[in-house]
């Protein structure tokens, strides 16, 4: 029989250099925990009942059988599953607590942020090439799916003329994202050069953003993350701080040995 004990998971994480986040993981959880019950969230019974159903749906735990064969294999009690249960809900509800009262000045002040272009994309290698297609697309020559079909090699985005989806400013590159914002759609722009080639792209739509409930908690969770972060860095300079004082204590016993 294999036996594996504490310390070898702990030395496993530790080859597998997962002890980072690892670290992160326990802190945000420690930090939630804390501030939930410094500004006073707390979590109720059916919110709890809920969360576990959820959990157990998400893990398609149907019958008792499965759920005890799941936290079998996760190592868990049933103390665990609410601990995890309850920390979901926590996680859920402090963002909401700390900065639902921000998210009209801060959507107003970065409302450019969360404006969304909607463009078709093709990236060749000859600039020369990109101009002359793009001539034609402004004479009518050719259509886009038309140079799309011939030019896009990957065969998804051919099927789809090289179409990008709805994106918002930061998942443009830089030198393409103050041209494709300032375009009067449908409008195709000027082959313009990036590392990745030579991007021919048509602005089908600009969408302006709407403060609608799915906006407003993605900005709750944009600050609750960035918040977070920033505890997680002060936390983790206390652990380095932590462990480079216990260095210096065994450096000093071995020289008193």
């Amino acid at each position: 029989m294999l036996n594996i004990s504490g310390e070898d998971i702990i030395h496993q994480n530790k080859l597998s250099c997962q002890i980072p986040s690892i670290v992160e993981a326990i802190a945000k959880r420690k930090i939630i925990a804390s501030v939930a019950k410094e500004v006073g969230v707390e979590v109720e019974e059916e919110e709890l009942q809920e969360e576990g159903d959820r959990l157990r749906m998400a893990n398609k735990l149907v019958k008792a059988t499965d759920t005890w064969a799941w936290l079998k294999k996760h190592h868990l009690s049933l103390d665990d599953f609410e601990e995890l249960a309850r920390h979901n809900i926590l996680a859920q509800k402090l963002p909401n607590h700390l900065f639902s009262h921000q998210v009209e000045p801060f959507f107003f002040e970065h409302q450019t942020n969360y404006v969304q272009a909607v463009t078709y994309e093709i990236i060749l290698d000859d600039y020369d090439l990109a101009l002359e297609l793009f001539y034609s697309l402004q004479e009518s020559e050719a259509s886009f799916p038309q140079i799309a079909r011939q030019h896009i090699l990957d065969p998804e985005l051919r099927r789809t003329w090289g179409y990008q989806g709805v994106r918002n400013r930061q998942d443009f590159l830089p030198e393409i994202t103050a041209v494709i914002f300032a375009a009067n759609p449908p409008e195709i722009l000027k082959p313009i050069v990036t590392a990745k080639g030579v991007h021919l792209i048509l602005v089908e739509e600009i969408i302006q953003p709407k403060l609608d409930e799915k906006l407003r908690q993605k900005i709750i969770t944009d600050l609750f993350e960035a918040w977070l972060k920033q505890q997680i860095e002060t936390a983790q300079t206390t652990i380095q701080l932590d462990l480079e004082a216990k260095s210096i204590q065994f450096e000093e016993m071995l020289k008193q040995a």
